[in-house]
């Protein structure tokens, strides 16, 4: 995958986005081709007022989150609603990242695919199955 940052040094959102975008370019064609329209974001935290329609009490509880409907809810009929949208959160996912030691580029591949599991309305056995046919 994309180089590990050296030690002591805490990878930025740049590359946080990199690693994503390049987890979403190893999915297969069919995942994909539902993706054009909607907008990775990668943010520090997340936001107060998230937070609290989540019932989410500290902001490094959460490293990612869909915004949208899933495909399968989606109507042709729908117009002027805002794009989906995948936000990672940096400082969650460097938490995670510090206290598991799970490898930084894999975290980030993680929290990835189970937002767009979300966009596509997949179970969490689904989610596993589809991050493990984009490992390394």
């Amino acid at each position: 995958m994309t180089r590990q940052a050296p030690i002591g040094e805490a990878p930025d959102a740049d590359a946080m986005e990199a690693i994503a975008r390049a987890t979403i370019a190893r999915l297969p064609d069919a995942f994909r081709a539902h993706l054009g329209d909607v907008v990775l974001i990668v943010e520090e935290y997340a936001d107060d007022e998230t937070l609290k329609a989540l019932g989410i009490d500290h902001p490094l509880e959460l490293s990612g989150l869909y915004h949208g409907r899933p495909v399968g809810d989606k109507s042709s009929m729908e117009s002027g609603a805002l794009p989906d949208r995948i936000h990672l959160y940096r400082q969650a996912i460097l938490a995670e990242w510090c206290e598991t030691g799970v490898r930084f580029d894999d975290l980030v591949a993680h929290v990835t695919i189970h937002e767009i599991g979300h966009h596509f309305g997949l179970s969490d056995a689904d989610m596993h199955a589809l991050e493990e046919s984009v490992a390394d």
